[in-house]
């Protein structure tokens, strides 16, 4: 049996978590040079030692063989769990619950507060530069082709696609849909849209999946290398992602930094990338990957549950990131250490970041089909299906065009990008469907190779890309068959047809059931189980006059949507627009940072003013817009995700039904928007509070020791604490008496004032150093390997970018610019702007969260503006939750909540009875 200690620590519940610097063993740290001496490794070993550091066997990309990759379990007093891969790739999970506990209420998920985000009506976003990270088949990259098309139409985006290399010359074609129109500065938008190659086979990972069905390997690839091949093109991929945010266009050579990333999940990179980048991150799918209690994760088939039928819904989705952390996290966690300089995750932190730090995300798919549940929050939105416009000069083979002529409209069959292992055996079955149903059918061949026999008459096969948009519309077929991808199912079900799904992995049997339970196909038959019987009454409901009533009406429904629109809108909602303006133009994006000056620069500014010698490039840094803390500990379950609920239930304690019945009413609050310098200002506050006794006459001012590693950091923050309280109390008999002694009554009065200005002062003071010390001797202790900003990657295509941009100012824009930025640099707003800094990195201190809000700077006129227009429904939702974390709740609330809590006790104890 593997011991806690043997496994590696992406598989640790790691208690002691976020109490030590976590770094990765010695042989997987990348700042440790491979010739240190012994001498040199000793005197590495003795800082660590003193500052606590904890090393850890992050893992490696080859096969443990001490780990079943399709198996995980987890026990405790509580709950005892298990999540099993089968054969079709579902993950089935049993729930056993040692004692009953209620379902969760409707309203346990509390509003999220985004940071940052400018909520003023039509204002408009300064032109981006956006990686969008994409792994999957065609039909996963077509949607978002899509939104990146009317990105760039919309507000002059440059977009990169960011995904495997059989999909470029699809990337690359779009851009007709570009050819000869403009931006508004009349640039030309056909190149706005590039290609960028992170590797990966997506025939390879789709035979792959087919075998091993779902996000994670079946245990029968053990043997054959399956599951050695994927982790190792997972990792080929992570890298590629990295080095699409920064890297130059292929084609023109043109460089190209990052502002923002938009990711679909399996990329797996998405966050970490953002983390160590400082950028704003973006999440977007074609199936649900949000912990809800509405349904079931669409990979879970739920074998075994004595939960409540929400609450097992919602732990689903737990279950499916446990198990996809156990096979991928220590790729991950090396591409973390090695790559990006971060910390590694570990059980507890790694599954479910992107559910604990509140990522935004965009779901592209009609309400008609799945309504957005009630427990998805403001930073979650449903936008509609993504639809790229067809080939408007597609003319079909002449072949075809007479099969369609010659009768009645055929049922499509196909299964595109999708591997089928016997693809005989598979054509035979559906040409005897199709003749005892009597009906005309047009199989594609597809990437399975379908059609490799003798041909019936009533049967026509499609080779090569045949545009769904074309071959789906104006009643050229009666209905369609495939295997459920969530584009073919989109376009299918605008143009009314009746849909059999035959799923062959992930979410498309989610699809199908979709589909069925809106009326508008039969149950979905997985491909292993597909016989001719079976096929052969799919299709005859398929062809009944309520299939086609029910798909004409979806049809209505997703025809009135305008997806791609949504989806931008939402896009932008999200972003932390008032941390990522130049402080000089608004209407550009900033990408530099003067810290001398507490101004974030546009890349033409920052330029220009180089070029006019006010400012030097060695001055600047690269500006973070966003931050992320992956290792940040779970304040409350609620609040937590799904997995932090999981862990919670699993460990169990003494009242843990209250979360049920009365969840935590604090506001969730999303990853912030830090300005540039705040953290190194928190530092200064320190020295300032523990300045004021002395600024203000008194005597007994104690010297601090020396801070130079992170043990003396925690004892003289300790010390700061005791004495700042001490001095603090005892100074109000002390400072009057000391006074009094030198002054006389006048002296008695002035150290009273002091004594109460000390009062507060100091214990202040002391608490802010207890945080301060202790980080200022880390970094001292650990200088070298945190010395170099993990984002110095994006500094020299934004420096490229930046001196590229000046060509299009003109001389006025010149000069009005340089006008601006005199005005802003003058010594009295430059410390205006630091001391703004100042009070706001002090709130943030003493625990006021809004102070990271950017909304601070927003002119009057427009906090009036902003004041005038109605709170959204999410915002009203924290101003109540504000109000009851105050102690203003309604005594009715109260009342009825208390009753609520008495009335599930009681229920609790009548269960346990029985």
């Amino acid at each position: 049996m593997v011991t806690k200690q043997d496994r590696p620590y992406y598989l640790q519940e790691d208690d002691q978590e976020g109490e030590a610097l976590v770094l990765p063993a010695e042989e997987d740290d990348p700042s440790i040079p491979k010739d240190e001496s012994q001498k040199d490794k000793k005197a590495r070993e003795k800082r660590e030692k003193e500052a606590g550091v904890r090393r850890v066997k992050v893992g490696r990309v080859e096969l443990d063989p001490s780990i079943d990759y399709a198996n995980f379990t987890s026990d405790g007093p509580g709950l005892d769990s298990k999540a099993i891969l089968d054969d079709m790739g579902m993950i089935n999970i049993w729930v056993d619950l040692k004692k009953p506990l209620p379902d969760l209420p409707k309203d346990y998920a509390r509003a999220v507060k985004e940071y940052a985000v400018d909520r003023r009506k039509g204002v408009k976003c300064p032109p981006l530069n956006i990686v969008i990270l994409i792994v999957g088949s065609r039909g996963d990259v077509q949607p978002y082709l899509s939104l990146a098309l009317h990105l760039i139409t919309s507000h002059s985006h440059r977009i990169r696609i960011a995904t495997h290399p059989d999909f470029k010359d699809f990337v690359l074609e779009a851009r007709k849909y570009l050819r000869d129109k403009k931006g508004p500065n009349g640039e030309n938008l056909e190149d706005k849209l590039e290609y960028y190659d992170v590797g990966g086979n997506p025939k390879e990972l789709m035979a792959y999946m087919v075998k091993n069905p779902g996000l994670l390997p079946g245990m029968a690839s053990l043997t054959n290398g399956d599951i050695s091949s994927k982790r190792k093109m997972t990792a080929e991929m992570l890298e590629g992602f990295h080095k699409s945010t920064y890297s130059p266009d292929s084609v023109s050579g043109r460089p190209f930094a990052a502002d923002a990333i938009i990711s679909n999940p399996p990329a797996f990179g998405h966050i970490h990338i953002a983390e160590a980048l400082g950028l704003p991150l973006h999440m977007t799918f074609t199936m649900p990957w949000s912990p809800t209690t509405a349904f079931n994760h669409p990979l879970v088939r739920i074998e075994q549950s004595n939960a409540e039928k929400g609450l097992t819904n919602y732990l689903s989705f737990a279950l499916a990131e446990m198990l996809t952390w156990q096979g991928l996290g220590d790729v991950i966690n090396s591409f973390r250490s090695k790559t990006l300089y971060l910390e590694p995750l570990s059980m507890s932190s790694g599954p479910s970041v992107v559910d604990r730090l509140k990522v935004p995300w965009t779901y592209c798919w009609s309400e008609g089909l799945i309504e957005k549940p009630k427990d998805w929050k403001n930073h979650i939105d449903i936008s509609g299906f993504y639809f790229l416009e067809g080939d408007k000069d597609y003319q079909p083979d002449q072949e075809l065009k007479e099969f369609l002529g010659a009768g009645g409209p055929p049922i499509y069959i196909g299964f595109g990008s999708v591997v089928v292992e016997d693809a005989t055996a598979m054509t035979k079955t559906i040409f005897e469907a199709v003749k005892h149903s009597n009906v005309r059918a047009l199989v594609s061949a597809g990437w399975g190779g379908l059609g490799g026999c003798d041909v019936p008459d009533n049967v026509f096969i499609l080779k090569g890309n045949i545009p769904h948009d074309w071959l789906f519309s104006e009643g050229r077929v009666s209905a369609v068959c495939h295997h459920g991808g969530a584009g073919t199912t989109a376009i299918g079900l605008r143009n009314g047809l009746p849909t059999i799904v035959v799923p062959f992995f992930g979410d498309q049997a989610f699809w199908g059931e979709m589909i069925h339970k809106a009326g508008a196909g039969p149950p979905p038959i997985p491909q292993k189980t597909l016989t001719t019987e079976n096929l052969a009454k799919a299709i005859e409901f398929a062809t009944s006059p309520h299939a086609k009533a029910a798909a004409k009406g979806m049809a209505d429904k997703i025809k009135s949507e305008s997806g791609e629109v949504k989806g931008v809108e939402s896009f932008h909602n999200h972003l932390p627009l008032l941390n990522m303006r130049c402080d000089i133009d608004p209407d550009q994006i900033a990408t530099w940072w003067s810290d001398k000056l507490c101004l974030r620069l546009s890349g033409v500014v920052a330029a220009l003013m180089v070029e006019k010698g006010k400012l030097d490039w060695k001055e600047l840094e690269v500006h973070r817009a966003k931050e992320y803390d992956s290792k940040r500990r779970v304040v409350d379950p609620i609040s937590g995700g799904a997995s932090a609920i999981l862990g919670t239930i699993t460990g169990y304690y003494a009242g843990i039904a209250q979360i049920f019945y009365n969840p935590p009413k604090g506001i969730i609050n999303t990853t912030t928007a830090i300005p540039k310098g705040m953290v190194n200002i928190i530092d200064n506050i320190y020295e300032g509070m523990d300045n004021i006794p002395r600024m203000i006459g008194s005597e007994q001012v104690r010297e601090r020791g020396k801070v130079d590693d992170f043990e003396s950091g925690v004892k003289e923050g300790a010390k700061g604490v005791f004495y700042g309280y001490w001095d603090g109390i005892t100074g109000l008999v002390r400072e009057p008496v000391e006074g009094a002694k030198k002054e006389g009554f006048v002296g008695a009065i002035k150290g009273m004032g002091r004594s109460y200005v000390n009062v507060t002062a100091r214990p202040a003071a002391g608490i802010v150093g207890a945080i301060s010390l202790p980080i200022r001797g880390l970094t001292k202790a650990f200088q070298n390997k945190f010395s170099a900003p993990r984002e110095i990657v994006l500094e020299q295509p934004r420096r490229l970018l930046s001196i590229e941009s000046l060509d299009s100012l003109s001389p006025q824009e010149k000069i009005s610019l340089s006008k601006k930025f005199q005005d802003l640099t003058k010594p009295e707003k430059v410390k205006e702007r630091k001391e703004s800094l100042k009070k706001r990195a002090k709130r943030v201190m003493e625990g006021d969260e809004t102070a990271l809000d950017e909304g601070d700077s927003t002119p009057v006129e427009e906090k009036k503006e902003i004041k005038s227009t109605n709170i959204p429904e999410a915002e009203a939702d924290v101003k109540a939750n504000e109000l009851q974390g105050e102690g203003k709740k309604p005594s009715e609330m109260e009342e009825a909540e208390r009753r609520g809590y008495e009335r599930a006790l009681r229920e609790l104890k009548e269960r346990e009875g029985k």
